[in-house]
């Protein structure tokens, strides 16, 4: 597993590693039943909100088999929490990852998913030099669809029904774009 060792910054957020003082954030994030919709838990209290960010906080740095880079997204000039993001690779010959989040309501339709995933392309294609990375949405989940798109994933496929979540079968859709064929952000930036 691996850590976000660096801030990043974008045009108008902060990207970090989790902390536990972010419980209250995380839990008020997860709390949400439109938030939780598309995801594999029902929403979470507090509880669960710190069992999951523990499991967070305590991921080693050093990059191993199977690793996964949880982020804390932040407006910028502000610690508060108003997303839950992620890059997830193997650490072996094909090089794949998978990129994904949660947003608050409150953030929703302005933009900041699409600035998350694009920093996220950044750290897997030029920091871990991954080949491939895809996002795989509930295909009911539009707006998750609308923020890969515009980072430059295309839809690779469609499968009908092939989870059952929460009482009912789901369809899945699974966007992606290769290394060769993103353009990088010209101001990625760390701190």
């Amino acid at each position: 597993m691996a850590q976000l060792t660096h801030v990043r910054y974008t045009p108008r957020l902060t990207l970090r590693p989790f902390a536990l003082t972010d419980l209250d954030d995380l839990t008020i994030i997860y709390q949400h039943e439109e938030i939780c919709r598309y995801l594999y838990w029902d929403p979470r209290d507090r509880a669960a909100s710190l069992a999951a960010l523990e499991k967070s906080v305590q991921r080693p740095i050093d990059i191993v088999d199977d690793n996964v880079l949880n982020v804390a997204v932040t407006i910028k000039g502000t610690n508060r929490v108003i997303g839950d993001f992620m890059l997830r690779w193997m650490k072996n010959e094909h090089r794949q990852g998978e990129i994904g989040g949660s947003l608050h309501p409150e953030f929703h339709h302005q933009g900041f998913a699409s600035e998350v995933y694009t920093e996220l392309l950044v750290i897997g294609f030029t920091l871990y030099e991954l080949h491939r990375i895809v996002g795989r949405c509930d295909a009911r989940n539009a707006a998750s669809v609308r923020s890969l798109e515009r980072v430059g994933l295309r839809e690779e496929a469609h499968f009908i029904e092939n989870e059952f979540v929460k009482g009912e079968w789901t369809d899945e859709i699974v966007m992606a774009i290769r290394k060769s064929e993103w353009a990088p952000r010209p101001n990625a930036r760390e701190a």
